[in-house]
């Protein structure tokens, strides 16, 4: 293993705030760390470099102790993006990235020609050419970030250390920032230990990941075979709404109350709609909706009352008369539009019940709920009108 931990302990003035750290991985991989704010992933990720002092415990890169490894030769081994500010003192972005040659030159610190060169090919890496020869100190953050990535591509690391390394930047650099990471671990053999709040980019990057939480590390292990949703709400305390890993989407609280409303959905044809009704707060009911459907996964997560059915499968008769009771019951139908060709046969029999049973149904959802005018009896005009 080219980087790996024995019961490290972590934390500030000699006491452990997070211990029995046993991490191992494989050169040019990618590990993760996540957590809630707080939880000590910075704390980890300094110790690691030997910006804090380890409690106990040992930390191993390419098989050499931390502890026997001057700064020099760690400089040499390991790259790091940091969140802290650093202090440049009027300098520009390129001498930024410059400073990521030292751990090469001479007691004078003079770049050599192919040194230049690289700071150039670093800048173009990650799309920095035009800052280089502004003042760092006057860029944005998401600037300065980018920046800051240069610095360490410019150092030419076997092992990079990145601290929330997508803070305040747009999602287009975030996926660029990503791919640049992705590279150096598959093309060029490089470690790569971070931390993030996205958890569903986490799951895209990460041949590894670590739930910090507590005074230990709770799960570690590849994404796939860690991540459900009980762990993601279980690590963040997720006590109001929820996140569904398998959409990589937050959902806010789902409305409380008896549902009146009853949207008749599939095809991803439900989901615009059940978020427009969470944010009224109007409860809703929805069906039939296969369990492989875009659809069944965000109404999971906003309303009891979803009437579902396994994928490839035939419907079961009691299944349909659930979704037939809650439409009887139901003071407004939506058609959300879902294409009958495609499997839904089922909800034009649900919709020819809604009308059989007077209930009124409404296809133009947005207009009815524009301006708050969400009442029964706007509904009922409405669906006079089509």
């Amino acid at each position: 293993m080219y980087f790996r931990t024995e019961d490290l302990a972590v934390g500030y003035h000699k006491k452990a705030l997070i211990h029995d750290i046993n991490i191992a991985i494989e050169k040019g991989k990618i590990l993760t760390l996540i957590g809630p704010n707080g939880s000590g992933k910075s704390t980890i990720l300094k110790t690691v470099i030997k910006q804090l002092p380890k409690i106990r415990g040992k930390i191993y890169i390419d098989g050499v102790d931390l502890d026997e490894m001057t700064n020099h030769q760690l400089a040499q081994q390991v790259a790091v993006v940091l969140t802290d500010r650093i202090r440049t003192e009027l300098m520009t972005c390129g001498e930024v990235v410059a400073t990521g040659r030292y751990p090469y030159t001479n007691r004078l610190g003079k770049l050599t020609r192919r040194d230049h060169e690289i700071v150039q090919e670093s800048l173009r890496r990650v799309h920095g050419e035009e800052l280089e020869d502004q003042d760092f100190s006057a860029i944005s953050d998401g600037q300065r970030q980018r920046i800051m990535l240069a610095r360490a591509i410019c150092q030419q690391p076997q092992m990079i250390i990145l601290d929330e390394p997508t803070a305040f930047l747009d999602i287009r650099h975030k996926i660029e920032l990503l791919d640049i990471l992705r590279e150096m671990a598959q093309e060029k053999g490089i470690t790569v230990i971070m931390s993030l709040h996205e958890i569903d980019l986490a799951t895209k990057i990460s041949d590894y990941v670590c739930c910090v939480k507590g005074e230990v590390i709770s799960k570690c292990g590849p994404p796939d075979e860690i991540f459900d949703d009980q762990t993601i709400n279980s690590l963040y305390e997720v006590s109001h709404g929820s996140y569904n890993m398998l959409m990589g989407s937050v959902e806010l609280t789902k409305p409380e109350g008896s549902p009146k409303v009853f949207v008749v959905a599939g095809d991803g044809s439900g989901i615009p709609c059940y978020r427009a009704l969470q944010k009224k707060e109007i409860p809703f009911a929805t069906g039939l909706l296969y369990e492989n459907d875009v659809d069944y996964q965000v109404a999971k997560e906003l309303s009891d009352r979803v009437v579902s059915t396994p994928a490839f499968a035939p419907v079961e008769e009691e299944r349909l008369r659930q979704g037939e009771s809650l439409i009887r019951e139901a003071s407004l139908v939506i058609d959300a539009g879902a294409w009958e060709e495609r499997g839904n046969a089922y909800n034009r029999q649900l919709l020819r019940v809604a009308r059989e049973a007077d209930i009124p149904v409404i296809r133009d959802y947005p207009a009815w709920l524009k301006d708050g005018q969400h009442s029964i009896e706007a509904a009922a005009k409405a669906a006079e009108r089509r």
